[in-house]
């Protein structure tokens, strides 16, 4: 049994409250690495090795331009989101339980990056394969 991992843009969050408070560039507005919808796939086998390289060139889909998303052919996963959710990708590619006992499937975590200001939701998932 083979393992990969896709992870999916659920949503991007916004609190220009705080952004107005707290953040230097007070119009920053919602991240800019990733779109709603995004999907990525990850392999790690005698192949091909995402994990160890941030998730570059992992993008499937995009509404967007590919070579400005992170993950996409020219940008590796923003470091604020990889050290997010990077623990359930390496998890699943060598095939373990994600999140067992707390998502109602145990090969799926739905996680966010931690950047209080403007966080993008994703779904991490792992597809077992032949």
């Amino acid at each position: 049994m083979k393992h990969k991992v896709k992870v999916t843009v659920l949503d991007k969050k916004l609190y220009p409250e705080l952004q107005q408070k707290y953040c230097f560039d007070k119009n920053s507005g919602a991240c800019s690495c990733y779109n709603v919808g995004d999907e990525f796939e990850f392999y790690r086998d005698d192949e091909r090795d995402d994990f160890w390289h941030m998730g570059l060139n992992t993008l499937v889909k995009t509404s967007g331009n590919a070579d400005m998303v992170a993950g996409g052919p020219k940008i590796p996963f923003c470091s604020e989101a990889w050290d997010a959710i990077s623990r359930y990708i390496y998890t699943g590619l060598q095939g373990g339980s994600i999140m067992n006992g707390w998502m109602e499937k145990e090969n799926t975590m739905i996680a966010c990056c931690s950047d209080g200001t403007r966080p993008v939701v994703f779904k991490i998932e792992r597809i077992d394969y032949e």
